[in-house]
């Protein structure tokens, strides 16, 4: 058996219609996973997901709008993939927000509690929802996307940073109070993708210009190139590992 097989599995991505969360899907459901597609507007999850089973076939997908914000959003989301597909194997924690792009100085009080309860406590809320089944069963995966923001400071995505840095220990310490029961939670921590989150950033010539020349690879990264690593952590080739960040940069941190 490959050890990438996901067949009947089921996963939940969020912020999954487009970008990291779109091609983590995609390449779920290739390896045989049954997918939740879930972002705020249903349209949107209804296209993602019928894209989706026209290429890997009927039942592949579902689609479930849900705002992270929302807890009780969160909690239908969960409902309705377990009525659907049974129960729940795989949480892929990818939606996130900034509204404030500044100094963390000038940053006004509900900013701040809207990137911290959108990128921290709505992933805890989700692992809280998810947790018990997978503990009862003694195998899950859980994965949340951070960012190698968390590891750096920024004169203006401090906010954004500090609560990526605040996902690195939400999944050590998961990772210490679900590994007994074989449940593994890890993050993956990507630098500049080519997404419509980081638009701003690689739209502007000089700044993408100045960022390629700094980047190793001399480049930014694409949507596709971090899913391969939620497929790893969702499989049991990554049966060994929680607790841990993945950098996924083009090798901008080294």
């Amino acid at each position: 058996m490959s050890l990438f097989d996901l067949t009947d599995k089921v996963a939940i991505v969020t912020g999954s219609t487009r970008g990291i969360g779109r091609a983590a899907a995609e390449a779920l459901a290739e390896h045989g996973a049954k997918v939740a597609i879930s972002s705020r507007k249903q349209d949107a999850c209804d296209e993602a997901a019928g894209e989706i089973n026209a290429r890997f076939g009927d039942g592949t997908a579902i689609a479930i709008a849900a705002s992270i914000s929302d807890k009780a959003a969160l909690q239908n989301l969960v409902d309705q993939t377990r009525r659907a597909f049974g129960r729940i194997d795989v949480l892929v924690c990818n939606a996130a927000s900034n509204p404030c792009y500044g100094p963390l100085e000038d940053i006004a009080d509900e900013q701040f509690r809207k990137i911290l309860d959108n990128n921290i406590v709505s992933n805890h809320w989700l692992i809280q929802m998810v947790a018990p089944e997978m503990r009862a069963r003694c195998e899950g995966s859980i994965i949340i996307i951070s960012s190698i923001g968390g590891l750096r400071g920024s004169p203006v995505i401090g906010a954004y940073n500090v609560s990526k840095a605040a996902d690195f220990q939400l999944a050590r310490n998961y990772a210490v109070e679900f590994g007994p029961d074989n449940v593994r939670v890890n993050c993956i921590a990507p630098g500049l993708i080519k997404t419509d989150f980081a638009r701003a950033l690689w739209e502007d010539p000089e700044r993408i210009k100045a960022t390629n020349s700094t980047t190793p690879l001399r480049r930014i990264g694409e949507p596709e190139e971090i899913a391969g690593a939620v497929v790893y952590l969702a499989s049991r080739a990554s049966a060994f590992m929680t607790g841990q960040a993945m950098v996924i940069d083009g090798g901008v941190t080294i």
